[in-house]
């Protein structure tokens, strides 16, 4: 007989890779390509200039864990996000991003990964993040609010997108997530 124990946040620090604990379970996120990395890197230094000007919240980029408590998860890995609350050093954040920005990589397309995108940005709403960008490097650039978390707003390129009421004040123009052609 096996016996597994259950996952926990003191776990996610010893893992090799990046996760999430959700359900009792580590959520084991795949590499992301070139394309993705650079837009999440994009958004990153975006937020970390806003926050230098305003002199509040912290810019934050992949990999960074936030613990949180819903019933089932305990922890989100976004890939950037603006967090208001105190910087931990080198452990995780504790509570949710205002912000997080989801960069869809190859494998997050299909009915499959449209309904797990959908559980987790509920799951940010759960938690208090105020906005969620989905971030699809084909097409758009989907702004979801707690407000009204089933009907996006949404930006395309040549457009100016924005993360209200999250980030106040703080524009992003959708096609700096294109690495320009030389």
């Amino acid at each position: 007989m096996i016996i597994k124990k259950p996952a926990t946040i003191e776990g996610l620090y010893r893992l090799d890779s990046k996760a999430e604990l959700v359900n009792g379970e580590f959520e084991i996120m795949s590499p992301s390509g070139f394309a993705p990395g650079f837009a999440s890197l994009q958004i990153v230094k975006s937020l970390e200039e806003y926050a230098e000007q305003t002199q509040q919240g912290l810019a934050v980029p992949d990999n960074v864990g936030f613990v949180v408590e819903l019933p089932h998860r305990q922890s989100f890995s976004p890939d950037a996000a603006y967090f208001l609350g105190e910087d931990s050093g080198i452990k995780f954040l504790n509570g949710a991003p205002v912000f997080a920005a989801e960069v869809r990589s190859e494998g997050d397309y299909g009915p499959y990964a449209e309904r797990k995108m959908s559980l987790k940005r509920n799951d940010y709403f759960a938690a208090g993040t105020l906005v969620v960008w989905d971030v699809d490097l084909q097409s758009e650039v989907r702004v979801y609010r707690g407000t009204d978390p089933e009907i996006p707003t949404i930006f395309r390129r040549g457009e100016v997108a924005e993360a209200e009421p999250a980030v106040p004040g703080w524009t992003f123009p959708v096609d700096k997530l294109f690495r320009a052609k030389k």
